[in-house]
C-alpha cells in the first residue's frame, strides 16, 4: 500500500486511534519491549518485534477492523520464538530493534543492536517467519564494527531498518559512529539481500540532546522519500517525538549527508509521550487514507506502557497526488 505525505505538509497528522497493549499474553508471561513492526494487509497481521532477552515476535489481528469499527480489540497470537539455525533459541540479549518482511511474508530480515562485547555483537539476520529458525546471516560494515574507539557505540544500533525495493534494505543507527567528527550525522547501510552491507549516505538529524536517538526509519519508495522517527528522552519520564522527512538516498559512492526536508512534533499531534520506536505503513480508513502506524518500547517498567498509535495524513481538497 501506498502511503500518501500529509499535503499540503504543514497540514501534519492525524492521530486516528491509540490502543494499550495488555502488559500480560494469555499464557500470563509479560508482554512487551516493542521495538519494530511489520504489517500484512492481506491478513490484517501486525507483526510486533520485542527486544525481551529472549527475542520474539508477536503477531497482532484485527487492526483494519478495529480502525473501521468492525472489531473492539487486537488479538495476539502465539509468540515466534528467534531460533538458531539448528532450532535453538537465540541466546539472551539478541536486542532486535528492525524488522522487514520479505519473500512474500514468509521471511523476515531483523536487526540486532550491539554491546560491544563479543557475547553480543551487533547484526543483521533472516529467520523463517513460520518457525522463527535463523536463516541467514550479514556482516555489517567495517567501519561499523566494534573496535576501539570505532564502530557503534554501545546500544546505538542498528536500530532501523526498511525495504528500498524488493531486493534491497536500508539500516541505520541510533546516533553516530564513535569515530564520526560530526555529532549530528547518523550513518545507514544499503543491504543488497543477496550479497553485501555497504556504507550508504547519513542523516543529519537535528542536534541530539542527550537521550535522543533515530529509532526508525521508513521507506516510501513511490515519492522518493524516507520518514525518520526520532525518538528523545530526558529522565526521569520526559519523551520527544518528531517525524522527520528526508529525500531517498542515492546510492551513489561518495554521497552527501541527506537533509530533513521537513519535520513534525508528534507529541503535539496527540501522540502520548513514551519511547515511541516501531514505525510501519498500516491499513487504509474508509475514507481511503493509508495510515501509518507507531508502537513503543515500555522497557517492561511499570510506568511505562506499550502503545499502538495510528496516524493519518491530513490532506486539503487541492491535492490529488
Amino acid at each position: 500500500m501506498e502511503l500518501a505525505l500529509p499535503c499540503p505538509l504543514d497540514a501534519g497528522w492525524e492521530l486516528v486511534r491509540t490502543v494499550v497493549l495488555p502488559k500480560r499474553g494469555a499464557d500470563g508471561s509479560p508482554l512487551g519491549g516493542f521495538s519494530a513492526a511489520a504489517y500484512q494487509p492481506e491478513l490484517d497481521r501486525l507483526w510486533l518485534l520485542s527486544d525481551a532477552p529472549r527475542g520474539h515476535l508477536i503477531p497482532w489481528s484485527g487492526l483494519s477492523q478495529l480502525l473501521n469499527g468492525q472489531s473492539t480489540t487486537l488479538h495476539p497470537g502465539p509468540r515466534l520464538l528467534l531460533r538458531d539455525g539448528f532450532g535453538h533459541p537465540l541466546p539472551e540479549g539478541f536486542d532486535g530493534e528492525g524488522l522487514v518482511l520479505v519473500d512474500n511474508n514468509n521471511s523476515a530480515w531483523i536487526a540486532s543492536e550491539g554491546r560491544r562485547t563479543p557475547d553480543r555483537l551487533a547484526r543483521l539476520i533472516r529467520i523463517d517467519i513460520n518457525t522463527g529458525r535463523q536463516k541467514r546471516v550479514l556482516q555489517l560494515p567495517p567501519s561499523w564494527r566494534e573496535i576501539s574507539g570505532r564502530g557503534l557505540a554501545a546500544n546505538q544500533g542498528p536500530e532501523s531498518l526498511t525495504a528500498l525495493a524488493p531486493s534491497e534494505l536500508l539500516l541505520a543507527a541510533e546516533r553516530p559512529l564513535l569515530q564520526s567528527n560530526d555529532p549530528l550525522l547518523v550513518p545507514m547501510a544499503r543491504v543488497n539481500q543477496g550479497a553485501a552491507v555497504r556504507p550508504e549516505s547519513t542523516l543529519q538529524i537535528q542536534p541530539l540532546a542527550e537521550g535522543a536517538g533515530l529509532t526508525e526509519l521508513l521507506a516510501l519508495p513511490a515519492q522518493r522519500k524516507l520518514l525518520a522517527l526520532v525518538r528523545g528522552f530526558q529522565p526521569p519520564l520526559t519523551w520527544s517525538a518528531q517525524l522527520l522527512l528526508f529525500p531517498y538516498p542515492s546510492g551513489s559512492d561518495t554521497p552527501p549527508p541527506l537533509q530533513p526536508v521537513h519535520g513534525w512534533n508528534l507529541l503535539t499531534a496527540g501522540l502520548p509521550p513514551d519511547n515511541w520506536e516501531a514505525l510501519a505503513i498500516g491499513p487504509k480508513l474508509r475514507d481511503g487514507r493509508t495510515t501509518l502506524v507507531l508502537g513503543s518500547d515500555d522497557n517492561f517498567n511499570p510506568r511505562q506502557s506499550s502503545w499502538l498509535a495510528v496516524m493519518a495524513p491530513r490532506r486539503t481538497e487541492a491535492c490529488s497526488d
